[in-house]
């Protein structure tokens, strides 16, 4: 079964073109080092939650939107190798980052399920 690199952050609602064009300009990357799929998804419906949420979990401000994605690789061998390469690509120190990255969840997932 594949691996699945998955994130959660904040975005400001203001800057969701140039957060499209930074998801655009990195999928194109990680497609390029062997990611199979890259997702990347603006919030539309992520209600605030009274002890866990995805704005808690994040810190969300009022002036933010939630976004949410992931990276499918074949393996967690593909995607470590794959990250290796993805940080030493030039592409990546032209890419500035449209969001707070100390307020970013992410993690690798093994797939245990897929219907």
């Amino acid at each position: 079964m594949n691996y699945v690199d998955g994130f959660v952050a904040a975005v400001a609602t203001a800057d969701k073109q140039a957060y499209q064009r930074h998801c655009q300009a990195m999928g194109a990357v990680f497609k390029a080092h062997g990611a199979l799929a890259v997702v990347d998804c603006w919030g539309d419906d992520v209600p605030e939650g009274k002890l866990t949420s995805f704005p808690m979990a994040v810190k969300r401000e009022a002036h933010e939107t939630v976004v949410f994605g992931w990276i499918v690789w074949a393996s967690r061998q593909a995607r470590d190798a794959a990250w290796a390469a993805v940080m030493a690509d030039p592409r990546m120190k032209d890419q500035p980052m449209p969001f707070d990255g100390k307020r970013m969840i992410y993690g690798g997932f093994e797939t245990i399920a897929q219907t």
